[in-house]
């Protein structure tokens, strides 16, 4: 295993990727790129980051940063409780640690939003700590490797992958750690053929000899999403939109919306709704949309209410405005590119 490791940390030290997070191994930044990156591919990652970091730059202008402010900087990217602690995170470093981030795996595991395999990350990338990062990739990678059938999806193999790499890993842990999540992103990839011939690691990898890397990682089939009907409406008055900030506990919780109920509505149901915000003139049938989530789908027919008076002008926001001030959710974006067309 010794000269697998060397092979694979070669390989990474001539091929990885130039990303704006590994000009350094500051932990702000790999801290918030690690935090993006859950649940989010690496190219979309990367605008965002550098946005990000051009508003807040360090862990006090984070821990400062009003919450309007902070997740409209991480509208698109979804999961917004990430961004919430992140704030919490910070404002705890600020308090408990003078504004310096914690150095040690114990200490880092305690933020608000990081997990295992984020402070593991952190702790080895930034501090050389011995620390195994297992995450989808490192899984993938390690189960074609040893034809290991095991269940990716049962926490006794995340536990088993992870003693048998921290029995393997060299002085220099984050290269290891980078190595291994940067072959499993480029090289044995998740969907379709990995790029076998391109691997430094294929003369020892037993799925490339049996030509069998399709049974490989094992996991439990995935649960079928619930659908949920939605009916969206869309106040317009002055050529300007009603947007409000969520309320109800749960999904998009503390974000803007454009109003809407759970179940298809008709026509004098959509009047009744449309009437709470002002005097209803006109009601037209707009664009059915389905955002998925991660364990729902919300299948969204939307209307624009045109309205010849209304009970709160303050609610009523331009386009211009919404895109600049609200943090509007992916689930809402396509009734904003729609409203475009309206309101031209």
């Amino acid at each position: 295993m010794k000269e697998v490791v060397t092979e694979l940390l070669n390989w990474y030290d001539k091929n990885k990727r130039i990303l704006p997070w590994r000009q350094d191994k500051a932990p702000y930044h790999v801290w918030i790129s690690e935090i993006m990156l859950q649940q989010t591919r690496i190219e979309a990652v990367i605008s965002y980051y550098e946005r990000f970091m051009k508003e807040l730059p360090d862990i006090s202008s984070l821990a400062k940063v009003s919450e309007d402010k902070l997740l409209k900087l991480w509208e698109g990217l979804g999961y917004y409780n990430r961004a919430r602690n992140l704030k919490k995170a910070a404002m705890i470093i600020e308090k408990q640690f003078h504004g310096i981030f914690p150095n040690t795996y114990s200490e880092i595991i305690q933020l608000p939003g990081i997990g295992e395999y984020t402070a593991s990350a952190i702790s080895s990338i930034c501090f050389n700590e011995k620390q195994v990062t297992v995450d989808g990739n490192v899984m993938r990678v390690f189960t074609r490797f040893y034809n290991d059938s095991s269940n990716i999806s049962k926490e006794s193999t995340k536990k088993m992958i992870h003693e048998k790499l921290l029995s393997v890993i060299p002085k220099d842990a984050g290269k290891f750690n980078e190595g291994l999540m940067e072959l499993g992103e480029v090289i044995c990839i998740p969907n379709g053929k990995p790029k076998c011939e391109m691997c430094p690691l294929k003369r020892h990898c037993k799925s490339y000899k049996n030509s069998n890397y399709f049974f490989y990682p094992v996991r439990d089939d995935k649960k079928i999403k619930e659908e949920i009907d939605m009916t969206v409406i869309i106040p317009i008055y002055d050529n300007k939109i009603l947007i409000r900030k969520r309320i109800e506990s749960g999904l998009l919780h503390g974000l803007y919306e454009f109003p809407n109920v759970v179940g298809k509505k008709d026509l004098e149901d959509i009047h009744l709704l449309g009437s709470e915000f002002g005097q209803v003139k006109d009601i037209q049938k707009s664009i059915c949309y389905t955002h998925v989530f991660t364990h729902k789908k919300w299948k969204m027919q939307a209307y624009f209410i045109f309205l010849e008076s209304v009970c709160c002008k303050d609610l009523f926001y331009s386009i211009s405005e919404i895109e600049t001030i609200f943090a509007l959710p992916t689930a809402f974006t396509p009734f904003l590119y729609a409203l475009k067309e309206v309101l031209k």
